[in-house]
């Protein structure tokens, strides 16, 4: 399938929960999966799911912590003593889990993360970082994709930024048409990686793709 060469991005960041005040309560949430087990047709209150309203709270405060982050606080500590250095730093295989915002339903896969640098570099680390703030929340692949290279561009100002990301989605692997083993892969481009085909090419060799994948 083409990825899109484009920079989209998001049409905005859902903003923290900690500062929303029409958040439920703890209660109010566990009283929704009491519900939600009851339409599926079980009893709640039997004792293999006395527990499972508690431990789905516990849950999504894991899966989807990533609302409580701001993922330009791990970019913003930057090394700048890195004697002239400006060649493409890439960090591939970065594993995360997410959620698919239509049928919460998981998604799974890797991110490559490629950039060029400009006078600063940041711990590789913290790449990792923005990664899963963004995954630890309700997501559409292809805004995800976006929203990461929106954020190192926009925190590092490197020279240019490529992300392409490859994940099964199990809203179509465990319901629908269930199709399992089919993986889709989105990319996104900024600055030299998107004007330059040799430095996509480069890019797209260190990990591992073929260069069709952006070319096509």
């Amino acid at each position: 399938m083409p990825l899109s060469k484009g920079a989209r991005m998001s049409e905005a960041i859902p903003p923290s929960r900690k500062i929303d005040s029409n958040r439920p309560t703890r209660a109010e949430a566990e009283a929704a999966v009491k519900t939600l087990l009851r339409w599926a047709g079980d009893d709640p209150a039997r004792e293999g799911l006395r527990d499972t309203p508690a431990r789905v709270a516990r849950a999504y405060e894991e899966w989807f912590s990533g609302y409580d982050e701001d993922p330009d606080e791990y970019l913003r500590r930057t090394f700048e003593e890195v004697e002239g250095y400006d060649d493409m730093i890439v960090l591939k295989d970065i594993r995360f889990e997410s959620h698919c915002e239509h049928h919460l339903a998981p998604i799974i896969g890797k991110v490559h993360i490629g950039y060029l640098p400009d006078n600063k570099v940041v711990g590789i680390s913290k790449l990792a970082r923005v990664v899963e703030v963004f995954a630890k929340r309700l997501q559409v692949q292809e805004t995800m994709n976006a929203q990461i290279a929106g954020c190192i561009q926009r925190v590092l100002e490197p020279k240019g930024v490529a992300v392409v990301i490859e994940a099964t989605h199990q809203c179509m692997t465990t319901r629908g048409v269930h199709k399992p083993g089919v993986v889709m892969v989105t990319s996104t481009v900024h600055g030299h990686f998107r004007t330059n085909p040799s430095t996509r090419r480069e890019f797209l060799h260190v990990i591992g793709n073929p260069a069709a994948r952006l070319e096509g």
